[in-house]
């Protein structure tokens, strides 16, 4: 089990997260990024989860301490929508990933929903990050353009999902291969959110096991 700590932002201040450690001091680390409901019990497990595979996981509190009900998508869509996602990656997505990359190891960042947006965004503008998972999470491509991704991107998508849709990882995955870029894409039927064991009603038990035995294997290699 983890603990919640304080970290520096790049700008000095302090920033909130989630943080659970494996059992060697020097282990790489994973920046976990909430989904728009904020870091929920679900996201902690996700730390724990991976610090029990050999990874330091933190959670940066983006929200700054806001946890959204799940049945509140109205208050999840306005806390995303006042987000500067700008400000947040720069500043504190950073300042996590500066302080899992001091204990020695390399760093790579995972983000389910919203948070895969971020990834993505992390893996562009974030220079300590050296590999990203994405969960059901594109970003703008005047914020994080896929040919300017520096790193090797593993993405997990849904096909039944509805925002994110197949067309929209269709063309993200094509401009990835024109640009020359590391990455793998994974596609599941399954619906958006599909790995939330809170969330019976979109969880895919069998897609979320894939998934995340293909997510720990892809971390493993690249933070090697």
């Amino acid at each position: 089990m983890g603990s919640t700590i304080s970290f520096p932002r790049t700008t000095g201040k302090p920033a909130q997260g989630y943080l659970a450690e494996a059992g060697q001091a020097t282990a790489p680390g994973v920046v976990v990024i909430q989904e728009w409901w904020g870091v929920q019990g679900q996201i902690r497990s996700v730390c724990d989860r991976f610090a029990e595979e050999g990874f330091h996981a933190l959670a940066p509190d983006l929200y700054e301490g806001k946890v959204i009900p799940y049945h509140d998508a109205a208050a999840a869509g306005a806390a995303l929508r006042s987000l500067d996602f700008k400000a947040a990656t720069a500043e504190i997505v950073r300042g996590a990933a500066q302080r899992l990359k001091s204990g020695g190891g390399k760093v790579g960042i995972a983000g389910f929903c919203m948070g895969g947006t971020v990834a993505i965004l992390g893996a562009v503008h974030v220079p300590e990050i050296d590999a990203a998972v994405s969960f059901y999470g594109l970003a703008p491509e005047d914020a994080a353009a896929p040919k300017d991704i520096r790193v090797s991107l593993q993405g997990h998508f849904a096909n039944l999902d509805d925002h994110w849709t197949p067309a929209l990882v269709d063309a993200f995955e094509a401009k990835l291969r024109a640009a020359g870029k590391s990455f793998e894409i994974h596609r599941y039927d399954a619906r958006h959110a599909f790995m939330n064991s809170d969330r019976k009603n979109v969880y895919d038990e069998a897609a979320a096991k894939l998934a995340w035995e293909r997510c720990v294997a892809f971390l493993r290699r690249q933070l090697a």
